[in-house]
This record gives C-alpha cells, structure tokens and sequence, in this order.
C-alpha cells in the first residue's frame, strides 16, 4: 500500500498568531507603565493640593472677618482670588498653554 507523501512542516512555517498577539500588546504595555517621574509628580501634585485647600480656606474666612471689620484692602482679597484659582487651576492653565504653543 503506498501512502501519498504529505509534506511535513517545517521549522520556518510556524504560525503567525503569537507574533501578531505579542505586536498587538506591546503598544498597551507601553502605556499601562507610566514613569517614575509622572508617578512622583502626580503624587506631589495631589499632596500639594491635599494641604492647600484647607489654607486656602482659611484664608477666605481670614478675608471675610476682615472685609466684615471693614479692615480689608481690597489688594488683599483681588490677589487671594488670583492665587487660589492660578493653585487649583494649575493643571488646566499649563494645558491650556501647552495647547497654544502646540507642545
């Protein structure tokens, strides 16, 4: 009995499958690890914000009895303002001009 001679696979014809899985991953790997900077920073950033809001509050009390014992330049209370929203708004503000100079 003579059997048909069926070509056996070689080395070179594995499949294709596991390389294009490990392509398709690699770019979400990439993104799932953040830097150590960014990690640090944002960690800073959210410390930092932890410890002024309640100064800040503080601060608006601070401007309110003083505005109420007429004792207030209002200076005072314009540059208040300002700080807390450049504080708060810092994240916003640096996207803001990064999206103007296209960086």
């Amino acid at each position: 009995m003579h059997h048909p001679r069926v070509p056996q696979e070689s080395s070179s014809h594995r499949p294709a499958w596991p390389l294009l899985v490990a392509v398709m991953l690699v770019p979400q790997m990439a993104l799932a690890q953040a830097s150590p900077f960014m990690t640090g920073a944002t960690a800073l950033q959210t410390n930092i914000l932890a410890w002024l809001t309640p100064v800040a509050i503080i601060l608006v009390m601070v401007l309110g009895a003083m505005a109420m014992a007429n004792r207030l330049a209002w200076g005072w209370c314009i540059g208040a303002i300002l700080g807390i929203a450049i504080s708060f708004g810092a994240p916003q503000i640096v996207t803001w001009v990064r999206g103007m100079f296209g960086v």
